[in-house]
C-alpha cells in the first residue's frame, strides 16, 4: 500500500504511460494560440523563462487584456503577461522583468523592435495624412491628364 507508514519507494513503474506528448495547438488553431506560441520571452532570468515556456507548452499562458502597473515607475506600462516591471525599468535596473531579482538575463530586451514599432505607427499615421493630400492633388492631376489625353486623341485622329 502506498499510504503505509514508511513505504516511500515504489516497486513498480507508472501504470499508464503516455503514448505521445501534449500539443497545445492540436485542437485550438486560433490566432491567439499562434501568437502565444510565437512569443519570445526576453528580459527574464533562466528560471522565469522556463516557467513561462512551461505555461505556453501546456496552454496555461494567458495574454493580458490591458497593461498592468509597473512596480518601479507605477505607470501602466507592463504589456507582457506575468511580468511586474516594464521594459524600460527592467533595462535600466538590469533586473528580471518577471520576478524583479537581479539575476543573469538570458535574452535581453530588443530595443530595435520597440523603435521599429514606433516608426511604423508614425508612418501609418503620416501616410493617412498624406493620402488626404494626395486626393486633393490627384483631382488637379486628373484634370491635367484628361487634357493631355484629349490632345493625344486629336493628334492620333489627324
Amino acid at each position: 500500500m502506498s499510504s503505509q507508514k514508511g513505504n516511500v519507494a515504489r516497486s513498480r513503474p507508472q501504470r499508464h504511460q503516455n503514448a505521445f506528448s501534449f500539443k497545445n495547438d492540436k485542437f485550438d488553431k486560433s490566432i491567439q494560440t499562434k501568437k502565444i506560441n510565437a512569443k519570445l520571452h526576453d528580459g527574464v532570468c533562466q528560471r522565469c523563462k522556463e516557467v513561462l515556456e512551461w505555461r505556453v507548452k501546456y496552454s496555461k499562458y494567458k495574454l493580458l487584456s490591458k497593461p498592468k502597473k509597473c512596480v518601479k515607475c507605477l505607470q501602466k506600462t507592463v504589456k507582457d503577461s506575468y511580468h511586474i516591471i516594464c521594459r524600460p525599468c527592467a533595462c535600466e535596473l538590469e533586473v528580471c522583468a518577471k520576478c524583479g531579482k537581479k539575476e543573469d538575463i538570458v535574452t535581453p530586451f530588443n530595443k530595435e523592435e520597440e523603435i521599429t514599432e514606433n516608426i511604423e505607427n508614425n508612418l501609418s499615421s503620416s501616410s493617412r495624412r498624406s493620402c488626404v493630400r494626395d486626393e486633393d492633388e490627384s483631382d488637379d492631376d486628373v484634370d491635367l491628364h484628361v487634357d493631355l489625353d484629349d490632345s493625344r486623341e486629336d493628334n492620333q485622329v489627324n
